[in-house]
């Protein structure tokens, strides 16, 4: 396709629209574009849009009435993650295969039981589902079978033996696994059970080696050995940097504070104010290094006054509400700083607002689930409703305000844990070595 020109948001209206047959507004931008088959003008045609639990997507397709060809291809709207993602699906029945997917152009899709593997760059950005993807593979291993046939008569045999396996995992009559890699951490694979978890689908963020970020073209920027202002200057100074907006893609200030929780630790307080399109961002990390052990809060909800009891959730926290039968992964809504009611509100937003209960996308059982675990938080938040509200860290970053401080709160529960092996692995400290390094460097050299 030939370059296009920057997109210009509907004014008074968002950019990027929820998909729905019922918004007349939304409708494609058509773009007058070369094809690259016959060379001839052809038209493209750009959707942007929402994919529900995820973020923002750019839907294209070209098509050319000269020659007939086609292509259609998505681009991630936002900018490359701070963790890679790693979906991996057990696949059991047959409507596993409906699963919707965004597969990004770096994203690496495999299949361990055939031993098959969709490398990474090998083809574009796409919306479909696992189906699809496994269609895609088909089609791209049939496209030069006769002149194989015609070259090497064996490994052409051994190629359409393959793409049967590959047609019969479609009828699912055995489980297999199907994952979905991707460092940039766009990639997506749809929980159809949402809001609730989803114990066929595993969801892992990672921390990128250096050849994935060189693969997507960062470099690691080096910080200064000896920095100019101290800690002490840090926590009475707010300081700015120049940023982009994460909407509109417009310059943006964000500032950032060091601050002090009381009966707990530093955390830095970023927040992000867009003049041109409005938009508002904040966001927490952890000032102090990981904790020896993880941390496990559990508080038991019995009175409006809990939902303003301060709650710092970090990065690495997940959420859990038992009676709701709702878990919330590490990495979703980011680190946060607020009441419990604020992050209630952010939970109940994130689940209801979602563009699969709007227009033809939704189905009845589906948007019914969805307003009724919105009815139960709002009763949560209101005092009608006791429930257990547990927060997991196990970098142990997180906290949760005792209101009876110093005593202690009948009801809420810290727990302190050994972490696993697997959350060590998560946290990069599996490979981490702060004692005896030297000698070790010594020995090897």
């Amino acid at each position: 396709m030939s370059a296009i020109g920057e997109l210009e948001p509907v004014r008074g209206g968002p950019l990027f629209r929820p998909l729905s047959a019922e918004d007349e507004e939304q409708q494609p931008d058509e773009i007058e574009s070369l094809c690259l088959s016959c060379y001839r003008n052809g038209v493209t045609r750009l959707l942007l849009t929402k994919i529900p639990f995820f973020r923002e997507i750019i839907v294209s397709s070209f098509t050319c009435g000269s020659c007939a060809w086609s292509n259609t291809e998505i681009q991630p709207a936002g900018r490359i993650q701070e963790q890679g993602v790693r979906y991996t699906l057990a696949v059991t029945a047959r409507q596993d295969m409906n699963r919707e997917v965004v597969k990004t152009d770096c994203a690496t899709a495999r299949i361990p039981e055939l031993d098959f593997e969709i490398p990474a760059f090998s083809q574009k950005g796409a919306l479909t589902t696992i189906e699809g993807i496994i269609d895609r593979a088909v089609a791209g291993l049939e496209q030069d079978q006769p002149v194989r046939r015609a070259a090497d008569k064996g490994v052409a045999g051994k190629i359409d033996e393959f793409i049967g396996k590959l047609k019969q995992l479609k009828e699912v009559d055995s489980s297999f696994t199907f994952i979905i890699d991707d460092p940039s951490g766009n990639s997506f694979v749809e929980n159809p059970r949402a809001p609730q978890k989803d114990d066929a689908l595993v969801v892992t963020h990672y921390r990128r080696t250096a050849q994935q970020d060189a693969m997507l073209g960062l470099e690691t920027e080096e910080t200064d050995e000896n920095p100019a202002d101290s800690v002490e200057d840090l926590r009475n100074e707010v300081l700015q940097f120049n940023t982009n907006c994460p909407e509109c893609n417009a310059p943006a200030n964000t500032n950032m504070k060091l601050v002090q929780i009381p009966h707990f630790k530093e955390v830095v307080i970023m927040a992000t104010n867009c003049e041109a399109c409005g938009h508002r961002t904040n966001e927490v990390k952890s000032g102090g290094a990981i904790e020896p052990l993880g941390t496990r809060i559990t508080l038991h909800v019995t009175d409006p006054s809990d939902m303003t009891r301060d709650i710092l959730k970090s990065e690495t926290c997940s959420v859990e509400i038992p009676e709701l039968e709702f878990e919330l992964g590490m990495g979703v809504l980011g680190g946060k700083f607020t009441t419990l009611e604020g992050l209630l509100k952010d939970i109940r937003d994130l689940i209801v607002k979602n563009p699969f209960t709007l227009g033809d996308s939704s189905t009845p059982s589906r948007m019914e689930k969805l307003q009724e675990f919105g009815r139960k938080v709002h009763q949560i938040m209101e005092g009608h409703m006791e429930a257990h509200f547990i927060l997991d860290d196990p970098a142990g970053n997180s906290y949760l305000q005792n209101v009876y401080a110093p005593e202690e709160d009948p009801e809420l529960k810290v727990e302190h844990y050994e972490r696993t092996f697997a959350q060590n692995e998560e946290l990069g400290l599996n490979d981490m070595r702060t004692e005896g390094y030297e000698t070790g460097l010594t020995s090897e050299q």
